[in-house]
């Protein structure tokens, strides 16, 4: 076979016995695929992918693979696009996790700050009640001596 793509000018899954999607690397037969440019008059210079064993053979009209590189091409822009959606869809899910993870960790350092400081603030109530009742028991002893001199200077 020559360089030459045949009479197709358009689909590229006929040939190949089974649809190969994006960038062609081994024939089903085994053997490596060769990027080749066609020198039809359909196809003037469109550049294609063909089985070695097929182009070293000269097969035409068989079962080896053979594919344009343009749909190839858009075969692989087409997967990426699909993973990019993929990835996207990831990405939010992950996002979304992180901020029920951060709400949650928000939420028990909220937790212990408000039970420190509520134990805090029930210490210091308790150290001002102990001294409060230790004014009030000298106060009352203070009235007890000024009423006791008033008795006795009287």
């Amino acid at each position: 076979m020559s360089n030459v793509s045949g009479a197709s000018s358009g689909s590229s899954s006929g040939r190949s016995g089974g649809r190969v999607f994006g960038v062609p690397r081994i024939c089903h037969c085994g053997v490596q695929i060769m990027e080749l440019v066609s020198k039809s008059s359909n196809n003037p210079y469109r550049r294609y992918y063909r089985c070695g064993y097929a182009v070293s053979k000269k097969l035409s009209n068989d079962n080896h693979t053979f594919k344009w590189v343009d749909e190839a091409y858009l075969d692989e822009i087409e997967a990426l696009k699909m993973k990019n959606a993929s990835l996207a869809a990831k990405l939010e899910t992950v996002t979304m996790e992180r901020n029920e993870f951060e709400r949650i960790v928000f939420e028990n350092v909220q937790m212990k700050l408000e039970k420190e400081i509520f134990e805090r603030v029930e210490e210091a109530l308790v150290e001002s009640s102990s001294t409060m009742k230790k004014m009030m028991v000298v106060v009352v002893v203070l009235c007890m001596v000024m009423v006791g001199f008033s008795k006795l200077f009287g």
